[in-house]
């Protein structure tokens, strides 16, 4: 049986497109995951990866790394870089898979020679150009690694096409695409109640998101539009800020986040689900999320601001509502004029874009990648 090693500086079981790699492979091939966290509940030979512990004489020594240039040094020193390279000297791989441009260049070093396939997951050399801390220590960081190591990676993947593009265009490559689709959910449209739409967002509370434009939204709605979170706490004084700013509307309820398989399930007995996501970098501007195909296999209508990527699917199977700015009165106005039967017609037509939008389909693209590499 071939061997696969995927390598990827996440916490592996909360990682969904990870664990759905992890899903489709262990079908076919005999699989080893090397990462953060705990053993991902699959058949699989795990090898626990430790992040790096940044004290304050780390940090400055990483900035210096950072802002000299010394880009190499900086990579080859990081302690689970160091870490991969000691677990995997001694063995060999038919084909490695790293996730993301981080895990490239010591995926390139693990496989000897041997294909590597680069999920680039978004795109890295503006992944966080909103910050200004990000742009002076990181961004040439990121630049150099894309340009040194994805030209030597045997096969490219990543999760759309405006993120293909662009790296097609800056750095000569050729991804092919696999969309953040969760596998198949056998599921129909709830039922919706009288003059009461439930509006849902869920995913991780991360600030750079701006998730209390959706709580904004809410000030533009009627009595009808109750709103559930179910946020995860990637950051907890964020989710505070979060549950604080939404005291004083009673529409407004958090709920308990559940295991990544569950989310389609539980989201399920809402109506429509909403995310309007500022482009205030380039990764936000083409993004298209794990959450908006859940929305889709959850069979709801979807409420989105004009995000190229989302809107084109919604436009393709018309199943919900686009926004002609990202401001949430732009939003609210919209959703103000739906009915029952708008709202019925667009979950049924989630419930058709799911047969499509889901990672069976997806994994072809994948068992495709690694057959051409073996």
């Amino acid at each position: 049986m071939k061997r696969i090693l995927i390598i990827s500086f996440s916490n592996i079981s909360r990682d969904p497109r990870v664990m759905r790699q992890i899903w489709v492979l262990t079908k076919e091939y005999k699989i080893t995951v090397a990462g953060f966290g705990s053993k991902p509940d699959a058949n699989v030979d795990f090898f626990e990866l430790h992040p790096p512990k940044l004290g304050l004489w780390k940090k400055i020594l990483w900035a210096g790394q950072l802002i000299t240039r010394q880009f190499e040094w900086h990579y080859w020193s990081k302690p689970h870089i160091q870490e991969s390279l000691q677990l995997f000297s001694n063995q060999q791989f038919d084909v490695v898979l790293a996730n993301d441009v981080s895990a490239l260049p010591v995926a390139l070093k693990i496989a000897k020679g041997y294909p590597v396939l680069v999920d680039a997951h978004e795109y890295t050399p503006k992944e966080f150009e909103d910050s200004w801390r990000w742009r002076l220590f990181f961004e040439r960081y990121s630049h150099y690694l894309c340009q040194r190591y994805l030209p030597l990676a045997t096969s490219m993947t990543t999760v759309c096409q405006g993120i293909a593009d662009e790296y097609h265009q800056e750095y000569g490559v050729q991804p092919s695409v696999i969309h953040n689709a969760p596998l198949y959910q056998n599921l129909s449209p709830s039922t919706l109640r009288k003059n009461h739409i439930r509006l849902i967002h869920h995913g991780a509370a991360i600030r750079s998101r701006h998730i209390e434009v959706i709580i904004e939204m809410m000030h533009y709605l009627d009595e009808r539009f109750t709103l559930d979170f179910m946020l995860v706490a990637t950051d907890p004084i964020y989710l505070s800020k979060l549950q604080d700013k939404s005291k004083g509307d009673p529409r407004i309820r958090f709920i308990d986040p559940v295991p990544m398989p569950d989310i389609c399930t539980r989201i399920n007995e809402f109506d429509i689900g909403v995310y309007i996501l500022p482009p205030i970098n380039f990764n936000h501007e083409h993004a298209l999320p794990n959450k908006f195909f859940e929305f889709i296999q959850a069979r709801l209508a979807i409420a989105i601001g004009p995000s190229p990527e989302m809107a084109a699917l919604v436009k393709k199977y018309d199943c919900g509502l686009i926004a002609p700015s990202f401001d949430p009165a732009a939003l609210a106005k919209m959703l103000s004029g739906l009915n029952i039967e708008k709202i019925n017609n667009y979950k049924n037509a989630s419930n058709h874009a799911a047969q499509c939008l889901n990672f069976d389909a997806e994994a072809n693209i994948l068992n495709r990648e690694i057959s051409k590499l073996l």
